[in-house]
């Protein structure tokens, strides 16, 4: 459920993939990138393309341009076996992270650094095959699937939910086992990635987003492998810092597919600059796993009571010195992780005491069910319900705004003219005169349409129409299928169908959010399906819990795996790389992805204790809570009056934030909401590392003039470092290693 704060996919709200994003780079650095490139795109005429809504005004053919040559295999073995091998880690790595506190994090720009560390180090045995810019896009697409997997197939949030949650009067629990738990996850992992492909030519070329975290890793894999004329060159003719191959150099020395190669003087600076973000990552990597594998034997390393004992064994204040936690907030920054901070204070220091005091939650603190530890969790369910509804109506209402145009040339005459404007308007859209613009600023100019349709990759390396048809049905027709075989007739097929179909509706506005913004709001996307289900299923049925919590995973997983998706495909497209090989890189770490996360999930219940003091599965809790709210279950004593007031105060900020995109220093000063709950929820020790390395984050870019590069490697280390020697733990905790 993450989303939207900066970027890692956090499976809380929003967070998930506000944060989810999995993946949270500075939007401000990537524009600046932009900003800088100017370099010609290719042209490719696609005679496919006969879409009604961008027919073409008569006007001259765009002049050709000089198609760009592309070195290298667009779909290799080898690529394919590294990114699985880089994609398990972060998989890994994932499930740990989201079991703790529903972080996820996609990891892409790590992965192309591992992937290219890797074939450097193999580079003596490569001969005549060395390792391409394109290659190093499939490493990083097959990564990045496999590395979402925990959270888009719930085994992080919604499959905890209905095993240790769910009550025997809600036809709980249901208990998946591995079997039932791959098929589940199966079933999850395909439709998502498929309708991504028709939104593509939409996003990508048509209006050309942004996807900053994509076009953030294109940047880095066009420097590794020695591109640089591609991202340095700019002004004159180079006027489309995203079209196809844009980061490609006309020279084709400068993008020939070939490594840095040390017998060449001008690139000796480059060379030294990846050996330094490999070993900064290998050195972050290994002392954050030291200090996990120190806390086993050591576990009150895990809770350090800064603020008192009291405060620690009464009010839960104690300090998690995790340097991964501390990474995770060096990737959210400082304004998401300040914000996650008021959320803890108002939940933790006023909230909880308060509602403790009044006998409102009459329980130990720590109990979900009678303490202030679960009385919070619906206030911050509000304010999460509050932000997703404000900002994806925004989104909706915008998009409408944008698209009705268009919409209107397909509308019979006699329809149009009965419409605001009518004749006029239709007009309008015909104007040649380069003046015309859309209330946004675009150009409505046909020309100008023509132009964007032929900057893509040939028609041979791109999906068919009807191969996206038939997969896309397909895809449907399993997951219903899927889903039919693991709960049977608890879950009726029209309740399945409704949400995969609403789950495609929700994925437009989750991909066109990344698109803009680099946050995907799945964890307000899965809520706001939840809330749509209250109303189509009857509260008489026993199982009317359970299909809110399936028809909320279905939305979440088609949102998060379609913006993954389009994230990779920018990627590709700015390197010039073929969409039919990043799709089918996408599906294969899908896959393996969906069956790796349930075989990992199995390890970890079957020796830790779920929920537990380790793995409280918050997110859970935040699942199964919401199913029950919306469902029509009562809430605990005064939850109801709090919840509205914090629901109306957040619909109010999340409006201001909304108004303020252009004023982004004026907008981090606004609460965000997803922020905030996800400060509420998870319990302080976890948000005040965080919050650590925000303010890190912040220093070091403001006051040593760090880059973005070498700080999402430093963090992305911590991260990698403690979930891979997780492993570790695990393995002596089911070996019944003592503790000191």
């Amino acid at each position: 459920m993450a989303g939207s704060i900066t970027t890692p996919v956090d499976d809380g709200g929003g967070v998930r993939k506000q944060y989810s994003s999995l993946t949270s780079f500075s939007s401000s650095s990537s524009s600046s990138a932009a900003s800088g490139l100017a370099i010609p795109a290719v042209v490719h005429d696609d005679p496919n393309d006969t879409s009604p809504l961008l027919t073409p005004s008569p006007s001259p053919s765009p002049s050709p341009r000089k198609r760009k040559i592309i070195r290298g295999s667009h779909f290799t073995p080898r690529a394919l076996a590294v990114g699985l091998l880089v994609g398990l880690i972060i998989c890994f790595s994932n499930m740990y992270f989201g079991l703790q506190t529903g972080w996820v994090s996609t990891m892409t720009m790590p992965a192309s650094l591992l992937g290219f560390g890797i074939f450097r180090l193999l580079r003596d045995r490569l001969g005549d095959l060395p390792f391409s810019p394109v290659e190093n896009v499939l490493v990083q697409t097959v990564a990045g699937s496999m590395a979402i997997m925990p959270l888009g197939c719930g085994f992080v949030g919604v499959v905890p939910a209905m095993e240790y949650l769910l009550r025997e009067e809600e036809m709980g629990p249901v208990r998946m086992g591995l079997w039932r738990g791959c098929v589940w996850g199966m079933g999850l992992c395909f439709f998502g990635v498929v309708f991504a492909v028709p939104l593509r030519r939409q996003v990508l070329i048509r209006e050309q987003l942004k996807f900053p975290s994509g076009f953030s890793t294109a940047v880095l894999i066009s420097v590794l492998h020695g591109q640089t004329k591609g991202v340095e060159e700019a002004g004159g003719e180079r006027k489309n810092p995203h079209g196809f191959a844009s980061l490609v150099g006309d020279d084709e020395s400068s993008y020939g597919g070939e490594e840095v190669r040390d017998g060449e003087e001008e690139d000796n600076k480059k060379s030294e600059g990846w050996k330094r973000n490999v070993i900064l990552l290998i050195v972050c990597f290994l002392l954050s796993g030291i200090s996990t594998f120190a806390t086993y034997f050591l576990p009150v390393l895990r809770n350090i009571p800064i603020f008192g004992s009291v405060a620690a064994s009464t009010w839960l204040w104690t300090l998690n010195p995790s340097l991964a936690y501390v990474g995770q907030g060096i990737i959210m920054g400082p304004a998401t992780t300040l914000h996650m901070l008021l959320g803890a204070v108002v939940g933790w220091g006023v909230l909880s005491p308060l509602a403790k005091n009044k006998g409102w939650a009459p329980g130990p603190v720590s109990d979900w069910e009678h303490g202030s530890k679960g009385w919070i969790v619906w206030v911050s369910l509000a304010i999460m319900l509050a932000d997703s509804v404000v900002s994806l109506g925004y989104l909706a209402f915008r998009s409408v705004r944008l698209y009705w145009p268009r919409m209107k040339r397909v509308l019979p005459n006699s329809v149009r003219n009965l419409l605001p404007g009518g004749r006029q308007g239709y007009a309008s859209l015909l104007r040649t005169d380069s003046s015309s613009e859309s209330e946004d600023g675009g150009p409505l100019l046909a020309e100008t349409e023509e132009e964007k349709e032929h900057d893509d990759a040939p028609p041979d390396q791109q999906i068919s129409n009807k191969g996206v048809s038939i997969g896309l049905a397909a895809s449907i027709i399993f997951c219903v299928g899927c889903i039919h075989y693991v709960f049977g007739d608890l879950v009726p097929l029209y309740a399945t169908i409704t949400a995969v179909f609403m789950a495609l509706v929700l994925s437009i506005m989750g991909v066109r959010a990344l698109g803009e913004t680099d946050l995907n709001p799945v964890s307000g996307i899965s809520k706001l399906a939840q809330l749509f289900f209250a109303f189509i299923i009857p509260q008489s049925n026993k199982s009317s819990v359970l299909i809110n919590l399936v028809a909320g995973a279905v939305s979440e997983a088609g949102a998060l795996q379609a913006g993954d998706l389009m994230q990779d495909l920018k990627t590709g497209h700015l390197l010039g790389a073929a969409p039919k090989a990043q799709f089918w890189g996408q599906v294969i770490g899908a896959t393996a992805g969906a069956v790796a996360s349930a075989f990992i999930y199995q390890l970890y219940t079957s020796v830790y204790t779920i929920p537990g003091d380790l793995f409280q599965v918050p997110t859970g809790y935040v699942w199964i809570f919401t199913a029950r709210l919306v469902t029509g279950e009562g809430l605990p004593p005064m939850a109801k009056e709090w919840a509205v007031g914090a629901a109306l105060l957040f619909a109010v900020t999340t409006a201001a934030r909304t108004s303020m995109t252009r004023t982004k220093r004026l907008q981090a000063l606004v609460p965000g909401g997803i922020a905030v709950a996800v400060g509420m929820y998870n319990v302080p020790s976890f948000t005040l590392a965080r919050t650590i390395g925000g303010l890190l984050s912040w220093w070091w870019r403001s006051y040593k003039g760090w880059q973005d590069t070498p700080l999402i490697v430093l963090a992305s280390g911590f991260i990698l470092g403690e979930g891979f020697l997780s492993i570790v733990n695990l393995i002596m905790q089911s070996a019944g290693v003592p503790h000191l």
